[in-house]
């Protein structure tokens, strides 16, 4: 049986107690409820969020059929084109934003609180990851499900699969979202320049809104360098009903993301609260 924690020494000779992967599950799945149950007493924010991206579909949609053309899109119509992208703007906008709630609770004091608790460190910074998984699941399925009565192609097991790897995605996203946080506590103004700064360039260089092919060729080769992009590119071949070598870069980018975000965040929530 998985022991609850393993003890070390410290160099100073005292002892010191590392959590076991039984401790840090169990611990994980607490914070994890804790922070979705934050989400579902205040269902108004996911709600409100779904608005930008919905007159986003609305309004730019059209246009972009019209003057781009359907032989930019493969022949597609530009919804079942863009739509994928608007899905991929949803998991930024929200899990950038995420630390921005971590900051709430520096300022009145709760997340010391829950320092207090003997919760192992890890599961802090996991637990509010995690948790950024199922929202984004929820509306990006609740968007494509919207958008079929004005001619989406809906291919459920294809949309599935695409929304676990944007799940993975912003997990990463979130973590990095967190640690960012933690770094900037004192001074949230640094926060929302950090994200706002890195925030539009990724979205453009990724083709989001627009073909990337359409532009210069300095873009495109930036775009090769940001990890957004094969996940964009995933998700439209995803949502196009196809599997196919951009969904194994997409599943690829999205499982380097999430580990990167949770080794940055898990060093950080641990050097912060040492």
């Amino acid at each position: 049986m998985q022991p609850l924690s393993t003890n070390l020494t410290h160099p100073d000779g005292a002892a010191v107690t590392k959590p076991g992967l039984g401790k840090i599950v169990r611990d994980t799945k607490f914070v994890f409820w804790r922070e979705l149950l934050l989400v579902l007493r205040d269902p108004f924010s996911l709600v409100f969020s779904l608005l930008q991206p919905l007159i986003f579909l609305a309004l730019f949609g059209p246009l972009l059929g019209a003057a781009v053309g359907t032989e930019a899109f493969g022949g597609e119509s530009s919804l079942q084109w863009f739509l994928p992208g608007v899905v991929v703007m949803i998991s930024l906008f929200g899990t950038t934003m995420t630390g921005s709630n971590l900051q709430y609770e520096l300022m009145t004091g709760s997340y010391e609180r829950i320092l207090a608790t003997p919760l192992s460190r890890s599961s802090l910074m996991i637990g509010r990851a995690l948790k950024e998984w199922a929202p984004l699941v929820a509306q990006g399925l609740l968007i494509a499900l919207v958008c079929i009565p004005f001619g989406f192609v809906f291919y459920p097991l294809h949309v599935l699969l695409g929304l676990l790897i944007l799940g993975i995605f912003g997990i990463g996203i979130g973590a990095l979202s967190y640690t960012l946080a933690l770094i900037t506590q004192g001074t949230e103004w640094v926060f929302w320049g950090v994200q706002q700064t890195l925030l539009f360039p990724l979205m453009i260089l990724s083709g989001i809104m627009l073909p990337i092919e359409a532009g210069p060729g300095w873009m495109q080769a930036l775009s090769r360098y940001n990890p957004l992009t094969y996940l964009v590119n995933a998700e439209r071949e995803l949502f196009a009903g196809t599997v196919g070598a951009d969904t194994l870069w997409g599943l690829v980018a999205a499982v380097l993301t999430a580990a990167v975000g949770l080794a940055v965040g898990i060093r950080t929530t641990k050097k912060q609260t040492l």
